[in-house]
């Protein structure tokens, strides 16, 4: 089962062996020629000549690959006799209970391919709690073991209703820096959510709509859909505890703008959670116009309705304007333009508006440039600057209509005519 220490007794042995017999191999290769003796023995040829057009025997010599040819290996003896996977299931979790550091991560491997056969109740509770103290584990290979028997067990109604114990242990992974992780930990809270009927108690609520809010505007499309969808079923399950609310708030603006993102099924799910958060907050108002599809109607109220949380909207637009989508970073200076007229009177805040917008007509795009400088131009005008920066805007404005007459004759941007003259 391990490859990576030698016991002393054992090494001793096979030097032993070595010396009396002539046996030329390492005790790891003569091991798997036993095994594979072993299999014919018992007229499992099959198993052996499977493991062999897979590479699986050379991969179960490598450290590396050793607990995935383990998994392998498991994979081609379920099929063979309920009764092994019986028999060594009881030796895998008695292994695992005592902790042997050498073989838990290739027993792990093993034991999850035999969560695929039927009728496990018999060591439901033993293996829940084996689960619960791996999903802790400092190695990432056995987290992500741990996950993949979590997958498994949470598709079978007997052991879905006793998973809930593992609610917060799963939250918690959400924050881990493997993107495989976060995946598979999202796959099974999910299927618990769904499938499961559990009530969430509104500690882990809290916990998981800070653990997703981060993933609603990840750049692996997978991740960001599921996170989506999971935070859209928190809040069908949710109370609407003060703390929630608050989390659920500053979900807002985040699926606001993926509601506008390119791809449709982001765009769908962000629409269809967004249109769950404002119920779940009881604005009936918002929830009017999401529901009839006036999105910037429902910016304007959401800002007009909030005009002391409007600086904070402002900064949460800010880093859509870096988005690889030029879709999105058109919303973003839109709302940021409309932000600004509830940020007139904070100095602080306008000076940023206006910064970040002249840094907007430096774009790639020139049609954000455009409507960038003159966001920046309406904006500047109403607060009476200095006629001598609307001039050099004006002439900024007057250089790019001329170098892109397309823009404006296409109808993309409405400019005034005023800036022309």
């Amino acid at each position: 089962m391990s490859i990576l220490d030698t016991p002393e007794e054992v090494d001793t042995f096979w030097k032993g062996c070595q010396e009396q017999l002539g046996l030329a191999t390492n005790p790891q290769r003569f091991a798997v020629q036993t095994l594979k003796a072993l299999l014919f023995q018992v007229e499992c040829e099959h198993v052996v000549l499977s493991m062999e057009r897979k590479s699986g025997w050379d991969t179960l010599l490598s450290a590396d690959t050793h607990h995935y040819a383990v998994g392998l290996l498991a994979r081609e003896m379920r099929h063979v006799s309920p009764m092994w996977c019986c028999s060594i299931t009881d030796g895998l979790l008695e292994l695992l209970s005592q902790g042997m550091s050498d073989w838990e991560l290739p027993a792990m491997a093993f034991l999850v391919e035999f969560l695929q056969f039927p009728d496990f109740d018999e060591w439901g509770d033993s293996i829940l709690e084996m689960m619960a103290r791996q999903l802790q584990s400092e190695s990432r290979e056995m987290r992500r073991l741990a996950l993949r028997g979590l997958m498994v067990l949470s598709r079978d109604p007997s052991m879905n209703k006793r998973m809930s114990g593992l609610c917060g242990s799963l939250v918690a992974l959400l924050r881990d820096a493997d993107e495989d992780v976060i995946e598979m930990t999202l796959v099974v809270l999910t299927f618990l959510l769904l499938h499961g009927g559990l009530a969430i108690p509104s500690p882990i609520a809290l916990q998981l709509a800070g653990a997703l809010w981060p993933l609603l505007d990840n750049d692996n499309r997978y991740l960001q859909l599921k996170s989506i969808r999971l935070f859209q079923e928190m809040l069908k399950l949710a109370k609407g505890e003060k703390a929630l609310k608050v989390l659920v708030s500053k979900s807002l603006l985040p699926l606001f703008f993926h509601c506008h993102d390119e791809n449709a099924h982001v765009a769908e799910a962000s629409r269809e959670t967004l249109l769950s958060a404002v119920s779940f907050l009881k604005r009936r108002d918002l929830e009017h116009l999401v529901s009839t599809d006036h999105m910037w109607s429902f910016a304007e109220c959401l800002l007009a309705k909030d005009r002391r949380r409007a600086a904070e909207h402002l900064r949460q637009a800010l880093p859509y304007l870096q988005s690889p989508q030029e879709r999105l970073r058109e919303v973003a200076v839109r709302f940021i333009g409309l932000a600004g007229r509830f940020v007139r009177e904070k100095q602080r805040e306008f000076q940023l508006m206006c910064r970040v917008l002249q840094n907007m007509a430096n774009d790639t795009s020139p049609a954000i440039s455009c409507l960038a400088l003159q966001t920046l131009y309406i904006v500047m005008g109403v607060q009476s600057m200095p006629s001598s920066r609307l001039q050099q805007l004006r002439d900024q404005f007057r250089r790019l209509w001329k170098s892109r007459p397309s823009l404006f004759r296409g109808g993309r941007l409405s400019c005034w005519s005023a800036l022309g003259s």
